[in-house]
């Protein structure tokens, strides 16, 4: 029986490698479609001490940056600060955070963007966000509006790194961790469409990720989805897990990292927070069709995620588009994995959406979507002041 052929993009693949000796692949290539060989990245001092975030693709979840026709290069900044964030009414936790949150920003790519990313290691300092900023971005002004973790500038010094699940590049090189102080500044291009996780690399990982350091990049498709006319409303929702104990400090909670071993959690909360969603539901209006972008970072255990009243008519696992699936009630995501799904509100009312998995509901992976939202409250909050 003859062998099937390997297709021409790994065959390709392997002859470009094997073309050049080892570690000399740095020369930008085209393949199939899809670009490799990134310059080298840099790791710099530099005398920085303006917003942690900057770029207009990057948002604060449940929000996503609208995008240009077309593909773009994008110059984004998200520096690291130690922060103390609240995680539920009464509970606030000593972070390490990428540009002041947990999760960090949403980015927004097209599949053929490149993105020429800076971060600064400022764990040492205390950075406090604060109006105005120049060069603000749509997550920081989205901070400053209505901060849901209420944080505060902390200092806890540690060594850090950036990695990015939408990048192909060698990890030894952009994911390299950088000292207090330092700065890192590389580069890729988006070769695929999706929903990405990225995280501190440093290890130990699990330990960085459950202090939480971690966000994700919707990559939309080039050509989009085939439902992008009939969307009326779209969202970012981002699953993660808090180990918690009492710290010396009273009222404030750290990392339990024996718990996180045994995978018992604490909080599992929607973008960051116990009752983010619930306190602050998203909109759906009888008859409009709605997308979800939704990630679950873990940083271990799994999500089945449900809207409760309807059905997910597509689901876009991973968020390609060769990934479709139809008709379905719940979508199952390992940690890192997501998915893009679709629905339609049948009717007015309230709509709950879940892990279903309901010990991590009963620990806070719950939200809802209502018709409209309550009028605004006049209370006025003030800003955080600067160090």
């Amino acid at each position: 029986m003859r062998k099937p052929r390997p297709p021409f993009f790994a065959l390709a693949l392997v002859a470009w490698a094997l073309a050049a000796p080892l570690g000399a692949i740095t020369a930008e290539t085209v393949i199939d479609g899809k670009v490799f060989g990134m310059p080298e990245a840099q790791v710099f001092e530099e005398e920085y001490d303006g917003p942690p975030v900057v770029g207009d693709i990057v948002t604060m979840a449940p929000a996503l940056a609208k995008l240009a026709s077309g593909n773009k290069t994008h110059q984004v900044r998200i520096d690291i600060l130690a922060r103390e964030i609240e995680l539920a009414p009464d509970l606030r936790f000593q972070a390490w955070t990428f540009g002041g949150m947990s999760p960090g920003p949403v980015i927004h790519l097209r599949e053929g963007d490149r993105l020429q990313f800076t971060m600064k290691n400022r764990s040492a300092e205390e950075v406090a966000i604060t109006p105005p900023m120049r060069d603000a971005s749509p997550f920081l002004r989205s901070m400053i509006e209505g901060d849901l973790q209420k944080a505060k500038a902390s200092v806890f010094p540690m060594p850090h790194s950036m990695d990015f699940h939408a990048g192909m590049v060698a990890m030894s090189d952009k994911w390299r961790t950088i000292q207090v102080g330092e700065s890192i500044r590389f580069e890729f291009v988006a070769n695929y469409p999706g929903i990405y996780l990225y995280h501190c690399g440093t290890p130990p990982v699990f330990q960085h990720m459950s202090m939480g350091q971690y966000g994700v990049v919707v990559v939309s498709p080039k050509d989009g989805y085939p439902t992008d006319a009939e969307i009326d409303r779209e969202y970012v929702i981002v699953q993660s897990e808090y180990y918690l104990k009492p710290s010396s400090e009273e009222g404030i909670y750290e990392l339990d990292y024996d718990a996180a071993l045994r995978k018992e959690a604490t909080i599992v909360a929607f973008n960051g927070h116990k009752t983010a969603l619930v306190d602050h539901p998203l909109i759906g209006k009888p008859g409009e069709r709605i997308r979800l972008y939704v990630h679950n970072v873990g940083p271990t255990d799994t999500s089945s995620f449900h809207v409760i009243g309807t059905i997910f008519d597509r689901v876009w696992y991973e968020g390609n588009p060769a990934n479709l699936m139809r008709g379905m009630q719940t979508v199952l995501l390992g940690a890192s994995n997501g998915a893009v799904v679709e629905f339609m509100i049948p009717e007015a009312g309230s709509y709950a959406f879940v892990d279903h998995e309901f010990a991590d509901a009963a620990k806070g992976a719950v939200g809802k979507i209502v018709n409209e939202l309550p009028p605004p409250s006049t209370e006025k909050k003030e800003p955080e002041m600067v160090h």
